[in-house]
């Protein structure tokens, strides 16, 4: 398993990105220096809430405890205020950087973007490279079903595209899947759900990016809920389709290389029937090599262009 990818994955994942046939999926690690990461916020809570058990910077452990002492909504209200508070601190301006993540992003012409985070950063990317998202999220309870459904009628384009908020919106608090109960909970909404009804849960343009695109995986560790739930609710539509998928997997601090080997060795099993790419990579520098290569690509594609117009008017004129 490599840190990079081979120059044949860029070309094919720059071919799938033209096309509009490539979904990021954002989680927890693109918000790093924004947003306070999850193992920040559950030691906070452990501290205050005097957690007992020594995995403290657990957030989905750290929050049931304090759904279960305090009350269902508590942690859902702090971390929404977190949250809050923190996005209050990113001015415009912040976009302005060529190679921030969630800029790099909005850049691509992409129609729909999926994240598994509570905050609305990608869709303040889109607005500062003047397009126009269009919010929604997974309906997978009570408070979720509150959110006001788009238009049936639209349709996700690179000027209007899609941000879809697969584990709820910090503007709805009872939407977020955060608790261990809430995962499992999620779980059985979407599993219990006949297929064709499922678009009341997982909108059908949702259905058709997880099986007609390549899938971009940054900012998940392998550790972590998010990532194992997500990846068992996409086992079934990416089994249906031949296409290569990328997983860019948070680096594991302070493990040794024999471990690191062996959760390697661990993903590749993992994914083994699902066609997806996975690399050990910062998924900053990812997308840094990304903007990189699109640029070239770009510029590359109208000097291509430009030569060709070229020599049609020279032919013109000489004919």
């Amino acid at each position: 398993m490599s840190n990079k990818l081979e120059d044949e994955d860029w070309d094919l994942l720059l071919r799938r990105i033209k096309d509009g046939k490539c979904t990021p999926f954002l989680g927890a690690g693109v918000c790093a220096g924004k947003i306070p990461v999850y193992s920040q916020i559950a030691s906070k809570w452990a501290k205050d809430y005097d957690y007992p058990m020594k995995d403290s910077d657990d957030l989905i452990q750290v929050a049931q405890f304090v759904a279960v002492t305090a009350d269902t909504m508590t942690p859902k209200e702090e971390i929404c205020k977190k949250i809050r508070e923190k996005l209050k601190e990113v001015a415009p301006s912040y976009f302005d950087n060529p190679y921030e993540l969630h800029r790099v992003l909005a850049d691509l012409p992409l129609p729909v973007y999926i994240t598994t985070n509570y905050d609305d950063l990608m869709e303040q990317a889109l607005k500062s490279r003047d397009k126009t998202p269009i919010q929604e999220i997974c309906r997978w309870n009570k408070y979720a079903m509150q959110f006001k459904r788009t238009s049936s009628d639209y349709v996700p384009t690179r000027e209007k595209p899609l941000v879809f908020h697969l584990y709820g919106t910090y503007e709805i608090k009872g939407s977020l899947v955060l608790t261990e109960y809430d995962y499992l909970d999620f779980l059985a909404a979407i599993s219990r759900t006949a297929t064709l009804s499922k678009q009341n849960i997982l909108p059908l343009r949702i259905q058709e990016a997880f099986t007609d695109t390549s899938l971009l995986f940054l900012g998940y560790r392998i550790a972590d809920w998010d990532f194992h739930v997500l990846f068992r609710i996409l086992a079934d539509y990416l089994k249906e389709r031949d296409r290569m998928h990328i997983s860019v997997q948070l680096v594991p601090g302070n493990v040794s290389e024999d471990r690191k080997e062996k959760a390697q060795k661990y993903l590749i099993k993992y994914f083994s029937d699902l066609n997806i790419h996975v690399y050990w990579q910062d998924c900053c520098e990812f997308v840094k090599e990304l903007r990189k290569r699109w640029t070239e690509k770009e510029r590359a594609e109208k000097e291509q262009a430009e030569k060709e117009w070229a020599e049609k008017e020279a032919f013109n004129h000489g004919a």
